[in-house]
């Protein structure tokens, strides 16, 4: 990952986080070529300590290159968007703003019960939401029994971890505020949630005055 230092993260709690709300993921290997697949992904641990899980269908291609030990590299994105010049109190360049997660990953196939586990949770995660939740065990069990064996379970052991936020650090104040107020005139849901974390960073870092 590119990750100039003024937009680095590494603080874990930070990272762990991140994932947390926002777990659809691409998932990527290499097979006979580079192969990606989008995936909700859940994370079992603590910041200081995590593993993730998730599965694919069974007639995904990527199903014949998922081996235990196989490296895999997980990206999890956060809002992002074009931030324009025009926006700015002085002619600039324009941007994109946005804050992502790399997470490489050793595989390790699940076990039936494994694998069974861990859609009860990630159903109840997803589900727990919901007005009228149906959980795991609501699901008919004929159901159950057609559709697990077309789907394969697995763990990601992290070994490398990449964060970054590149969310107008060291911009002017008057700047800052121009660019949330014009994201959120945008009425775009992830230009809002652009906004709202620019503020955040903003808020948590000293803005460099005029």
């Amino acid at each position: 990952m590119y990750q100039p230092k003024k937009y680095l993260k590494e603080d874990p709690e930070y990272i762990f986080e991140f994932i947390r709300q926002h777990p659809f993921a691409t998932f990527i290997l290499n097979g006979n070529r580079i192969l990606a697949t989008h995936i909700p992904v859940l994370t079992e641990g603590t910041a200081g300590k995590f593993r993730l899980y998730s599965h694919i269908a069974n007639h995904n291609e990527q199903l014949r290159f998922l081996k235990d030990g196989t490296e895999a590299l997980l990206i999890f994105q956060g809002a992002h968007g074009y931030i324009s010049s025009s926006w700015y109190r002085e002619k600039d360049i324009s941007t994109w703003d946005y804050s992502a997660v790399h997470i490489n990953v050793r595989l390790k196939i699940q076990t039936r019960e494994e694998l069974e586990n861990s859609l009860q949770k990630l159903v109840g995660h997803f589900e727990m939401p919901q007005k009228d939740p149906l959980f795991y065990n609501d699901i008919p069990e004929q159901m159950l029994k057609e559709h697990l064996p077309q789907i394969t379970g697995f763990w990601c052991e992290p070994f490398k971890i990449e964060a970054i936020a590149k969310l107008h650090q060291g911009t002017h104040k008057a700047d800052i505020i121009s660019v949330t107020k014009n994201l959120e005139a945008l009425e775009d849901p992830l230009a809002s949630e652009l906004s709202k974390n620019i503020k955040t960073e903003i808020f948590e870092k000293p803005i460099k005055k005029e």
